[in-house]
């Protein structure tokens, strides 16, 4: 049977789980590294590197990622 999964909310910021995608979800505001590459809000990162640890806590596989349009996103391994 598989594991129901639900949204989660760290540090103020709503992370959304996409079933199909197996990970969490949450886009903030776009900021800019000294270069301007795109990088993900701080505390929006902080909140992804705390959901990570916590999933890990529970046992399961967790990767904090972020990407463009300040998304960021927490895959899994659901086992």
């Amino acid at each position: 049977m598989k594991e129901l999964i639900s949204d989660r909310i760290v540090q103020g910021y709503r992370f959304n789980w996409v079933e199909e995608h197996e990970m969490f979800e949450c886009r903030g505001q776009v900021h800019y590294d000294e270069e301007h590459d795109e990088m993900a809000e701080p505390k929006l990162w902080k909140a992804a590197l705390l959901l990570e640890k916590m999933l890990s806590s529970e046992g399961k596989k967790a990767e904090a990622n972020y990407s463009e349009k300040g998304w960021v996103q927490v895959d899994t391994v659901v086992r």
